[in-house]
């Protein structure tokens, strides 16, 4: 259930907040308070890393007025699964050069289908890129490339569905780019010798000579070319790969053959064989609107995106006072719940840029500008400490993870008094606020975003930690603390009674 409101008058019907049974408010023994919550807008300055485990991101949103321009480029190597490398079979006789194809494996997309995005290939020439497999780059970094492209292709998202038929297979889900035969093609065919010694035809005896020749692609689109969607690659996946096709002599029948060899990425170290070594470049220039937003305590809107993305720093300082009535501690809390909505454009602009699927609260910490979970509400039946203290207590709650049905958080949606669907997420707080308010624990600073993946630093070892946000997926105006029309604006809501 979902907190209700009747939009005709100012009565809420508290019963039905959050997902738990609660209390009729009386006012005589149960009681409702809706608190006042101060926001600003942030930008986060993210530097997180992507693997090539994860989804990669690629594309182009150039036409979001309302939160500005995303950009994402990739770049990999794909590599033999083997060294000495030949194609075919051993003591076959290649023949002939067909073509070579880049593709890559296709698992969805966020944004407009309909707009046709161009990819281009280039050749990267950054040596150093070739040699860092074993440190994951930051979102941020881009290795020098050549500024030739080698294979371009128009993609229409609405097909790749569709099946292509390859030398008898079927293949679908996949972005299928022709390389350059007269240029990189043909030279990478030239290279097949398994042979040790100095030349230039030896690329294939080993991986450190591969890298020589072969630092790996960037694929991006075009520079100039338009472009509404972010669409997501595996790496890992099969369908990525670089397709070789030759027409080849069996060996001992001398039977002409059509065939084609791929190289794909290498997850592991093999030997003395560097793993593919992959970077996700992802760019945001958010419009003059939202930057102008931040640090504006007056704003009546935020601007949430999904990282690398945006944030909102939330202050409540009502709940230092509403449970210290005469120096004295006396309330329980059934229910405290953040609740705000979406405060919607244009409806088609809107359904295109959806909506995050999941809101995250976490905590600043004291005396710093670091920050931490939120304590007891992320999941109610899995122990944490958010101060990394307790021994045997995770940070963050470790098997399970967040609890959405308890915690909240996710996006919900339901019609507005003027008809118009909009965006919701409500964020059980009650744990948290009842130590505030019959213990005296502190009223952290709260900051609100639609994460990606969460980081914590300041403890020693820290890793990234996985939402249910894919990587860019989402971005919401919601309304904010300071929206002028008290049952529209953010707020948190609190269901307590008087202890004896």
């Amino acid at each position: 259930m979902v907190l209700l409101v009747n939009w005709g008058c100012t009565k809420l019907d508290t019963t039905t907040l959050g997902s738990d049974l609660i209390p009729v408010v009386d006012n005589v023994n149960t009681f409702a308070d809706t608190l006042d919550i101060i926001t600003t807008q942030g930008i986060f300055d993210d530097s997180f890393k992507i693997t090539k485990q994860d989804n990669n991101v690629l594309g182009k949103i150039s036409n979001d007025l309302l939160f500005g321009t995303t950009e994402a480029q990739m770049y990999f190597q794909l590599k033999p699964s083997f060294y000495p490398y030949y194609f075919g079979n051993a003591k076959d006789t290649l023949v002939e050069l067909d073509s070579v194809v880049l593709c890559l494996s296709y698992v969805g997309f966020w944004g407009d289908s309909d707009v046709i995005q161009r990819l281009e290939v280039l050749p990267i020439i950054d040596q150093d890129f070739a040699d860092t497999a074993f440190y994951p780059l930051s979102i941020k970094y881009q290795p020098a490339i050549f500024g030739t492209s080698i294979g371009a292709a128009d993609v229409d998202i609405r097909k790749l569905d569709d099946s292509l038929k390859l030398r008898g297979d079927s293949v679908n889900n996949q972005i299928r780019i022709k390389l350059d035969v007269g240029n990189f093609a043909s030279t990478l065919f030239g290279r097949d010798s398994t042979k040790a010694g100095i030349g230039n035809n030896n690329a294939f005896y080993n991986d450190s000579l591969f890298r020589r020749f072969y630092n790996g692609f960037a694929v991006r689109n075009t520079a100039g070319s338009g472009g509404d969607a972010l669409m997501y690659i595996s790496l890992t996946n099969a369908k990525t790969r670089l397709e070789v096709h030759y027409k080849k002599k069996k060996f001992g029948t001398g039977v002409l053959d059509s065939t084609f060899s791929s190289f794909a990425i290498n997850s592991n170290d093999f030997g003395t064989n560097l793993p593919s070594v992959t970077s996700n470049y992802i760019s945001r220039n958010y419009s003059s609107t939202v930057q102008s937003n931040v640090g504006n305590t007056f704003a009546t809107q935020l601007y949430l995106a999904t990282g690398p993305g945006t944030y909102a720093n939330m202050k409540i300082p009502e709940l230092d006072t509403i449970g210290n009535a005469n120096g004295t501690h006396n309330r329980i809390v059934h229910r405290a719940e953040i609740y705000m909505e979406q405060d919607p454009g244009d409806y088609r602009t809107d359904s295109i840029f959806s909506a995050p699927s999941f809101m995250y609260v976490d905590l600043i910490d004291t005396g710093s500008l670091k920050w931490k979970p939120i304590y007891f509400d992320l999941s109610p039946n899995e122990p944490y400490d958010p101060d990394f203290k307790k021994a045997g207590y995770p940070l963050f709650p470790g098997s399970g993870g967040v609890d959405f049905n308890y915690f909240g958080g996710y996006m919900r949606t339901r019609y507005n008094y003027l008809d118009q669907k909009v965006a919701y997420y409500t964020i059980n707080t009650t744990r948290h606020v009842q130590q505030i308010l019959t213990k005296g624990s502190i009223n952290y600073e709260m900051r609100l975003y639609p994460a990606y993946n969460i980081l914590y630093s300041q403890y020693s070892g820290a890793t990234p930690i996985s939402y249910n946000n894919p990587l860019a997926n989402g971005r919401v105006r919601l309304k904010s603390g300071n929206y002028p029309d008290d049952q529209l604006k953010m707020r948190m809501v609190i269901i307590w009674s008087k202890l004896p």
